[in-house]
């Protein structure tokens, strides 16, 4: 999977069979926040909003990003991988 980085639209892309998942993000000092994932119907079930998350944290990280993870899955995915603790952002 291959996943785009599309900084006009905020969000972050995968094409899979001509379908595309999406996460969305807002853009904050030194921190991506990440709002809402989409997987559409046709790719449900596949793990491909797990397999965009790993890929999507591991470009946030190389890029020496902090995240705040408001989307639901996001955040259950990261309480289940504790290993991207180290990138969440401190709360105030």
């Amino acid at each position: 999977m291959r996943v785009i980085d599309n900084k006009e639209m905020n969000r972050f892309e995968a094409e899979i069979d001509g379908n595309k998942a999406i996460i969305e993000y807002s853009v904050l000092p030194g921190v991506l926040s990440l709002n809402h994932t989409e997987v559409p119907k046709e790719l449900s079930g596949q793990g491909v909003a797990s397999e965009m998350t790993e890929k999507v944290l591991l470009q946030i990280e190389l890029l020496g990003l902090k995240v705040i993870p408001v989307c639901p899955f996001i955040k259950k995915y990261i309480g289940k991988h504790p290993e991207w603790k180290s990138i969440l952002a401190q709360k105030d």
